[in-house]
C-alpha cells in the first residue's frame, strides 16, 4: 500500500468571494473552472482543474489564509505570466533560496500563498 499522487489541493476562501476566485485562477493563471458535484455546490468555493492539476477552494467563514503552507505549481511559461500577474497587480517574490528552475511566491486575491515554478523540460 503507497500514497501513489496528490489528487487535489484545497485551499481556502472567504465567503462570497467566488468571482474573485475565478479572475485570478481562470483569468489570470489560466486554469479552467469545473463544476462542483451538486451535493458541494451549494457550499460555495470553487474548482478549477485542468488536466491532472486540481485546485479547489473551499469557503471557511472565519477565513485566514495560508500564509507558509502552500502548494507549488508548475508553470510553462513563468516569465510570461509573472509579467501578466505584475499587471494585474499581484504581489511577487522571486525566490532565490533554491538552486534550480526560476520560481515566484505570488498571493491569491484572498492572501493564500502560491509558488510558481518554471518546468524545465
Amino acid at each position: 500500500m503507497t500514497v501513489l499522487a496528490i489528487d487535489h489541493v484545497q485551499l481556502a476562501m472567504p465567503p462570497g468571494e467566488e468571482q474573485a476566485a475565478r479572475d485570478f485562477y481562470t483569468g489570470l493563471l489560466g486554469i479552467p473552472e469545473t463544476a462542483k458535484p451538486p451535493a458541494l455546490a451549494a457550499r460555495g468555493g470553487a474548482w478549477f482543474e485542468q488536466g491532472g492539476l486540481r485546485v479547489h477552494l473551499g469557503v471557511e467563514q472565519d477565513f485566514r489564509p495560508a500564509k507558509k503552507a502552500h502548494p507549488g505549481l508548475l508553470v510553462d511559461d513563468l516569465t510570461a505570466l509573472v509579467e501578466r500577474l505584475r499587471q494585474a497587480g499581484v504581489k511577487l517574490t522571486p525566490d532565490e533560496a533554491l538552486a534550480g528552475p526560476p520560481r515566484y511566491f505570488a498571493e491569491d486575491p484572498f492572501g493564500n500563498r502560491l509558488e510558481l515554478v518554471q518546468l524545465v523540460r
